[in-house]
């Protein structure tokens, strides 16, 4: 049964220290009330996995010291640029750095979705990823001849956390076309979500909603928090604040700089509405 919480700092408090946390790309809503929540309490040793890439929230985890380790396919802030504080930790091996692919990502999570050890997956053979990559093995297809094919363990990440326009009081989330939330809920031993708003109606009673909804099955706990993924956006509802973006860049060149953004920004929750 979903757990319905008050505040993105409930939904943190629960999060353990050392987990490996799934977290969406910044297409798909980002928790980052959730994200700043994390830093309040001073999370620690995250395994942070970039479904499929990572910008701003990873950002600011590994700037915040919350982070040991990544696995995504990319870290970048689109046109503004290189993460400031990822490249600083990767530069002086703040972190441990796990590269990987956007299929390889999703095909390791849907194993885990299904109940089952692997995945198979082609594209990969002959990179250089899969040279450095000792958990994932080579193998001969079972049911072909000289056909090599790449064998991804998968993937069970300890938490979700992500951000949705709404939920409704039995903990259903409707999520829309963002499908990866799904994959992530169901692969994840637990799956938090900040919504915009939780409404009395049942969402899976709607065939207008129902398709695009999680069931609260999956869900363990939700929250509300208006502009919960700013100052990224939720789409219909506002757009990404390219400004403060631009303005967090400027001053997350240096970790002086970076920990000012930080008071300002994340450690007053009221600064951040």
């Amino acid at each position: 049964m979903t757990v319905i919480l008050k505040t993105a700092d409930e939904i943190a408090a629960s999060i353990p220290d050392g987990i490996l946390l799934a977290l969406p790309p910044e297409y798909a809503p980002c928790s980052m009330e959730g994200i700043r929540a994390l830093v309040r309490r001073g999370a620690k040793n995250l395994r942070l996995l970039g479904v499929p890439q990572f910008g701003f929230q990873a950002d600011l985890l590994i700037g915040a010291g919350c982070a040991a380790e990544v696995e995504t396919a990319a870290v970048t802030l689109g046109e503004l640029g290189l993460a400031p504080r990822f490249t600083d930790a990767v530069k002086h091996q703040k972190i441990a750095m796990r590269d990987t692919t956007c299929p390889a990502i999703h095909a390791a999570l849907q194993a885990s979705e299904k109940g089952i050890p692997f995945m198979p997956l082609r594209g990969l053979i002959g990179s250089d990823i899969v040279a450095r990559r000792d958990d994932w093995k080579i193998a001969q297809n079972p049911f072909g001849e000289n056909d090599p094919i790449v064998y991804l363990p998968a993937i069970r990440p300890d938490a979700t956390l992500f951000h949705a326009a709404k939920a409704d009081i039995h903990g259903n989330v409707w999520i829309g076309v963002r499908r990866e939330l799904m994959v992530m809920a169901h692969a994840s031993a637990a799956a938090y979500a900040t919504v915009e708003e939780i409404v009395e109606t049942d969402l899976l009673a709607d065939p207008q909603t129902a398709p695009g909804t999680i069931p609260g099955l999956y869900i363990t706990a939700i929250a509300e928090a208006r502009k919960g993924a700013w100052p990224l956006g939720v789409p219909d509802l506002y757009e990404r604040d390219h400004g403060h973006l631009a303005h967090y860049v400027e001053l997350a060149g240096s970790q002086e700089g970076f920990d000012a953004y930080c008071e300002q920004w994340v450690m007053h929750r009221a600064a951040a509405q």
